[in-house]
């Protein structure tokens, strides 16, 4: 027989299964998943019961996003009121979405999600004309994001020795897309699409005793980086040119 105490401290003490990329194994529902569709959905009713004040005091601009550099993130969870917009990006979401949040672990998927989407906005302020109508047009949607996940499904499922194949095929098609349909933010896919491939690749490729310090250090880095470039576009903007 054992004390309930000794049961506790040897509960704490016992190292929990990992995955193959260090994240934990939890049973049950895809919590940070969910938890970023609830939102999206969430904010798709308030941007159609608004009449368009919901995604006007959340969208994102190269011009606004200066003064407002949450805008850089909040984007990531309005979409256009037309339904398929959030419907195709809330189905690929839900695709990788559940299989990252388990390889990873909660913490560096959810840090992966976010970079992504901050990344889609970043490629959206580099790619932009100061001088062209680019630089005022309001941009939203979680595709940066979701393309972010869909580049770091690509190193994880060569680490794990699967065809990643198909993950290819789908991002050829949803980059083709912007010259077949107006309106799609392609430097949004862009952006989230080369963060997802730096953090999904520094996850897979990390050697078991170095995971940990990878899984903090590596978003670090991207956000630091994502901000330099951040700043160094807004600095290069000549303003007078722009009256």
């Amino acid at each position: 027989m054992q004390c309930v105490d000794c049961v506790a401290q040897a509960a704490k003490e016992t190292r929990g299964a990992r995955t193959v990329f260090g994240g934990a194994v939890r049973g049950g529902r895809p919590v940070v998943t969910l938890t970023i569709v609830g939102m999206c959905v969430v904010s798709w009713v308030l941007q159609l019961s608004t009449g368009g004040a919901w995604t006007q005091q959340w969208a994102f601009s190269p011009a606004i996003g200066e003064v407002e550099p949450w805008r850089f993130l909040t984007a990531a969870f309005l979409h256009s009121t037309t339904p398929l917009h959030i419907m195709f990006n809330m189905y690929a979401l839900w695709l990788v979405g559940p299989f990252l949040e388990q390889a990873f672990g909660r913490g560096r998927f959810l840090a992966l999600y976010l970079l992504a989407a901050f990344g889609g906005s970043v490629g959206v302020l580099l790619l932009a004309d100061p001088l062209g109508p680019s630089w005022n047009t309001g941009v939203v949607g979680a595709s940066g994001a979701v393309f972010g996940l869909f580049g770091a499904i690509i190193p994880v499922l060569r680490r794990m020795g699967r065809n990643a194949g198909q993950i290819v095929v789908l991002i050829a098609i949803n980059m083709a897309l912007p010259f077949l349909v107006p309106n799609i933010a392609w430097q949004a896919h862009i952006g989230g699409l080369v963060v997802g491939l730096v953090i999904g690749a520094g996850f897979a490729a990390a050697p078991r005793d170095k995971q940990k310090l990878v899984g903090w250090a590596l978003p670090a880095a991207v956000g630091v980086v994502l901000v330099a470039l951040t700043v160094w576009k807004y600095s290069s903007v000549d303003y007078l040119a722009l009256f």
